[in-house]
């Protein structure tokens, strides 16, 4: 794979093309690290709507425990999104190449971490499944800050939610019978590359998805590590451009 093309998906010097690229891929790696991640611990680690509901009902219901694991997993999605802000921030007040690819080799780091914990997970569950929890947690919220800063807020790559509704939008306009619009008015459209984002975004989702599931039905938390290598393969070129002196 060519230098340029790779160095391309975390570039300081961004293009439409570039971050859908950047976006598929990592909605791919966040489907495999949510899927297999339920998997090893029974929960969905990029869902806060459900978290933040889980932590409120445990609340009324009086379930110390649970509250205090919701809400421990609610400040490490939080704190992933500041440390990538920080990281971004840091890395473009000194110019440097790899101001989008630190973030994404601190994931594939992370990840990697929450293989050698989980292969500790039957012997210690009570410590290491709140540990691996909130290592999840902490990613996807690093990786979708990145993103969000990286295309403005165009490409969530975590927000499964946000990107159905917005798929029902477009898709509600493409539907749209646009009959004897009043004078002035401008017909209702779909904005048919949104939607093809939008779609190709999902559809990255399901599939890692499904390659989580199955590598950790078969491989366990070793199916981990061709997610960090994934990771590590798009941060790889900006960061050795820095270690080479070169500057964004």
């Amino acid at each position: 794979m060519p230098i340029n093309y790779l160095r391309g998906f975390t570039a300081p010097e961004r293009t439409d093309a570039t971050n859908r690229r950047l976006g598929r891929s990592l909605a791919f790696v966040a489907g495999a690290a949510n899927a297999g991640g339920f998997l090893a611990v029974g929960q969905y680690t990029s869902h806060m709507s459900g978290i933040v509901s889980s932590l409120a009902d445990n609340a009324v219901l009086g379930d110390v425990s649970l509250f205090f694991a919701r809400l421990s997993s609610l400040l490490s999605f939080v704190m992933g999104a500041a440390a990538s802000a920080i990281l971004i921030n840091w890395g473009r007040r000194r110019e440097l190449r790899s101001v989008y690819a630190t973030p994404l080799a601190i994931e594939a780091v992370l990840l990697l971490c929450f293989g050698l914990v989980g292969a500790n997970l039957e012997q210690h569950r009570v410590l290491f499944v709140p540990v691996t929890v909130c290592i999840l947690c902490f990613v996807m919220g690093l990786q979708n800050a990145m993103i969000t800063k990286i295309s403005r807020a165009e490409i969530r790559t975590t927000h499964v939610t946000g990107l159905v509704t917005d798929v029902g939008i477009e898709l509600g306009k493409m539907v749209y019978w646009n009959a004897r619009p009043a004078a002035g008015q401008e017909p209702v459209q779909a904005d048919r590359e949104k939607l093809l984002l939008l779609g190709s975004l999902l559809l990255s989702f399901v599939a890692g998805g499904l390659a989580g599931a199955v590598g950790f039905k078969h491989l366990g938390f070793v199916s981990t590590v061709p997610l960090a290598i994934v990771l590590l393969t798009l941060a790889a070129v900006p960061l050795v451009d820095d270690m080479r002196g070169e500057r964004g």
